[in-house]
């Protein structure tokens, strides 16, 4: 296993499956652990990681090497190249040596899903991630959540550290009822659970954002947090910006996936849509 020079701001370490459950018939709840989990404490729980899959048949990692200078990945031989994706850890427990990632299984030939179906005790897998804490959200009065299943480790995340005072709304799509999960939070939130089975042809998240009836804010802040398709992401900020003259600061979206497309494939268009609806975002006011 090789371990290979990164920015200082990225931790990047090997860890092995403990255990994994079905959470629900397609979501599975993979547990890691290693000596160097702790190392990972001061990251935020909920967002992006980058996770490294060994090729079928092989059970070690060959990171990517960053070369410093030219500012250019130097990749290991394809016999031993890992498949990385870009995915968000549910949690840790540093009592426990712990680390949690969920992984959507709705499509079963893709690499992680691949991984995650068939992964067993002591199977290795790569973690990448950005030292130091980070805001998930902005703080407001009412929130609206939204997202498909990709989105459920960082809105979960984000239920989870809402205060008790604030109120709002979270629509999920997942494949079926029996999809659905209990997600805690103290805020007083009305949960939508969307059921498609076909939720990676076409989204039904839009159609319901729209049908909500938002709250007049003349004396409260309201603010928006959106992952998960690239299509469905963009429509939702599209409809707030420019129907419902939502301000930007008001509104975060994250593009996750591009259905019919790997994530190889859709990187820089969904890459060049979040870099869109964060920094320029000309659509909102």
């Amino acid at each position: 296993m090789s371990k290979q020079a990164m920015p200082s701001n990225i931790i990047q370490e090997i860890f092995e499956v403990k255990r994994k459950k079905f959470v629900t018939p397609n979501y599975i709840r993979v547990t890691l652990t290693g000596e160097n989990i702790i190392k990972f404490v001061n990251t935020t729980t909920g967002t992006h990681n980058k996770i490294f899959i060994p090729p079928m048949g092989l059970n070690e990692i060959h990171f990517l090497n960053l070369d410093l200078k030219k500012m250019q990945w130097i990749y290991p031989p394809e016999d031993v190249r890992p498949f990385v994706r870009t995915y968000t850890h549910r949690g840790f427990n540093a009592a426990k040596n712990e680390m949690y990632i969920d992984f959507v299984i709705q499509k079963k030939n893709g690499p992680a899903s691949i991984w995650a179906l068939n992964c067993k005790k002591k199977d290795v897998i790569g973690i990448a991630m950005k030292t130091g804490k980070e805001e998930l959200y902005q703080k407001a009065d009412w929130y609206l959540l939204a997202g498909d299943t990709t989105a459920i480790p960082v809105l979960s995340n984000i239920l989870a550290s809402l205060p008790a005072h604030v109120k709002g709304k979270c629509v999920i799509e997942v494949h079926s009822k029996d999809d659905e999960q209990v997600l805690k939070t103290k805020a007083d939130i009305q949960f939508y659970w969307l059921h498609n089975p076909d939720s990676e042809k076409s989204s039904t998240l839009t159609q319901e954002v729209k049908k909500i009836a938002f709250p007049d804010f003349p004396n409260a802040s309201r603010y928006c947090f959106v992952a998960g398709e690239f299509s469905m992401v963009k429509e939702i900020r599209n409809y707030l910006c420019k129907e419902m003259n939502w301000k930007r600061e008001e509104l975060n979206a994250y593009s996750y996936w591009k259905s019919g497309f790997s994530e190889d494939n859709s990187a820089l268009e969904r890459y060049n849509e979040n870099e869109e609806i964060c920094q320029e975002n000309k659509l909102c006011n």
